[in-house]
């Protein structure tokens, strides 16, 4: 971890633990609420909340100024758009950025008794895509999202520039304490007090934030509204045909893909990107960069090294294996 981000995540300033409250206040899961919980706020590039009728889905998403090519951001399982602003207003001077909030998920439609596997949302991102009239976008997956974008990418590569896949569900890696547990029939996003809320931050955050009483509450509460979604949404991704969505659709990439894996990823091990790098096409452009310092969440946790990484790969630049 370089210099700057150690700064950042020391420095807490009286704005900064305003906006963590507000945003705890507000956000509507776990993963959304500790992710704005070590945000720092950015306003020379602000993103503005938009939102558009695509499909079946009112789509509730973040967009910036037009300043280049698009970036368009995609949050993972049990998550929100928020996980992504911070780092995508600081990509807002080099990129046009959009940040959705998935269906069913944050401020977008959820339809009661609906289908929210990877396959359902590839094929809603479509009509996100359509909608918006976007073409040769830098398309990036985190966890979920990451098989969601690699799907998406695998069915519609005339419409992905590049594709960036961050600790990415869909691949096949090597079994850890995580999804032991799933195979034991426990559920991690699941909590009803702080011992709970703690042990999902620890299984997401190598150095988790601190929470307030309130906070803590605040997040409880939230995850009681969402609980039977999560629960069912976690079910429906769970088949080996959802769960390693990308294994067999590799093959079928023809952009050049990025593969970025936290070495201490306690969620989706590392080992995933071994796999995505053995499946691509011999043709293909494919580069994979570990990162130090960071667990499931490097958009938080390494802000600086995942935003030059995308900015560097979306140039066409060489990357470096580690960082």
């Amino acid at each position: 971890m370089d210099a700057l981000e150690r700064s950042t995540l020391r420095h807490q300033t009286r704005s900064r633990r305003l906006t963590r409250l507000l945003s705890a206040i507000v956000a509507t899961t776990t993963l959304a609420v500790l992710g704005a919980a070590q945000a720092t706020p950015q306003t020379d590039f602000p993103l503005k909340t938009r939102s558009i009728l695509a499909g079946d889905t009112t789509w509730s998403y973040y967009e910036g100024e037009k300043n280049g090519p698009a970036l368009l951001l995609v949050h993972g399982f049990s998550s929100n758009k928020e996980v992504w602003r911070t780092l995508g207003e600081d990509l807002g001077a080099r990129f046009h950025v959009i940040i959705p909030d998935l269906p069913g998920w944050g401020e977008s439609t959820r339809l009661a008794g609906e289908n929210y596997d990877i396959d359902a949302q590839a094929a809603r991102l479509n009509d996100f895509l359509l909608a918006l009239d976007l073409r040769e976008i830098n398309l990036v997956g985190h966890s979920m999202g990451g098989a969601i974008a690699g799907v998406f990418a695998a069915q519609r590569p005339e419409r992905i520039a590049r594709l960036v896949l961050v600790n990415p569900l869909g691949l096949s890696f090597v079994e850890n304490d995580f999804v032991r547990s799933l195979n034991g029939g426990d559920n991690p996003f699941i909590y009803d007090d702080r011992a709970g809320v703690e042990r999902t931050a620890r299984l997401v955050y190598l150095n988790p934030p601190m929470m307030s009483d309130q906070e803590v509450e605040n997040a409880i509460a939230s995850n009681r509204r969402q609980r039977s979604f999560i629960e069912s949404t976690l079910a429906q991704i769970r088949p080996p045909s959802q769960w390693l969505a990308l294994d067999h659709r590799l093959a079928q990439l023809t952009m050049p893909v990025l593969g970025i894996g936290c070495r201490e990823d306690k969620v989706i091990d590392i080992s995933a990107l071994e796999t995505m790098q053995n499946g691509l096409p011999d043709d293909r452009v494919g580069q994979i960069v570990t990162l130090e310092g960071c667990n499931h969440l490097p958009m938080i946790e390494r802000p600086v090294a995942t935003g030059q990484l995308l900015t560097d790969f979306a140039g066409g630049a060489q990357l470096p294996e580690a960082l």
